[in-house]
């Protein structure tokens, strides 16, 4: 039974979907209305926010309490790859923070349609090359992110180990967007149920990120990337979200390649809905799922509170 919450937050989505989903509107205005509807954020007791520039690419780190020094938890934002930023998505990042006891660098990397495919996934190894140059060893990274963040953390892996670079100790990806064509059947079938997202503004999105480059290319939509070799990945997603299929294709295809993966779907629960961690109790659970794999694969221990 979805909370009463939950039914707020989906209301206010459907509402708020004829505007920020229209697709006649400027990348520009929609950047700004995020950005705005972004300052209302529930951050957990403690939480620090410092400004960072890690290999030329700026961001912030987000800690909350005392952390260990030699972890970090690399976070790519979410918003079709054309919007979001690393202040629209402070509060999910500060709630893995808090949930995992490592501190989380979210960085904003080079948005489309100025700078396409392959400007993001450039920025987002660098990020971890530099990271790795600071002196963190790669078992005690993990790379996460949200939406098309999410699609990028897996992309960014996929390229990383075809550089021969030595990988995280896993991933997470929370309501990824994985297929860039669009073409899973929840497109069509979640369409009704899912008030956050809209496949007319994907469709262009995808678009403006790609650019010339075929939507099938591996590390544009990792839905056909090779994965094996990968590390081990967390896969959370609602089962309302049109993005559903992307999801399950993932995780079928993770299995496949090798990979250990774990799915959690989450029942009731439409796109964007882990950006309300702090608010709805379903993205708090979803969250503190995330944070028991995290401590798991980093080897790490907290003694904090619940929230």
């Amino acid at each position: 039974m979805p909370s009463a919450m939950s039914l707020v937050v989906r209301v206010l989505a459907r509402l708020g979907k004829p505007m920020a989903m229209n697709t006649r509107l400027s990348i520009a205005w929609q950047r700004a209305q995020f950005e705005y509807s972004a300052r209302i954020g529930i951050l957990p007791h403690g939480t620090s926010i410092l400004p960072a520039v890690i290999g030329g690419v700026k961001g912030r780190w987000i800690t909350v309490g005392k952390t260990p020094d030699d972890m970090a938890i690399l976070y790519f934002h979410g918003g079709a790859y054309t919007i979001g930023s690393s202040y629209t998505h402070r509060t999910i990042a500060a709630h893995v923070a808090h949930a995992c006891g490592v501190k989380v660098l979210i960085i904003d990397y080079r948005l489309a349609p100025e700078h396409p495919y392959p400007a993001a996934l450039e920025d987002g190894m660098n990020a971890y090359h530099t990271l790795l140059d600071k002196g963190y060893s790669h078992g005690k990274l993990v790379i996460a992110g949200d939406s098309g963040g999410g699609g990028l953390a897996l992309a960014t892996q996929v390229a990383l180990r075809d550089a021969g670079t030595a990988l995280p100790a896993a991933g997470v990806c929370l309501s990824p967007w994985a297929d860039l064509e669009c073409s899973g059947d929840s497109y069509s079938s979640r369409l009704r149920e899912d008030p956050a997202l809209s496949p007319e503004w994907l469709h262009i999105m995808a678009r403006h990120y790609a650019g010339g480059h075929d939507l099938r290319t591996p590390t544009i939509s990792p839905i056909h990337a090779d994965l094996g070799g990968l590390p081990p990945l967390l896969i959370q997603v609602g089962s309302d979200e049109i993005l559903l299929s992307d999801a399950h294709r993932l995780a079928a295809r993770a299995k496949e390649d090798g990979v250990d993966v774990v799915l959690n779907v989450l029942d009731s629960m439409c796109h964007f809905w882990t950006l309300y961690a702090g608010v709805l109790p379903e993205a708090h659970q979803a969250v503190q799922n995330a944070g028991f794999f995290l401590r798991q694969h980093l080897g790490c221990q907290t003694d904090r509170d619940v929230l």
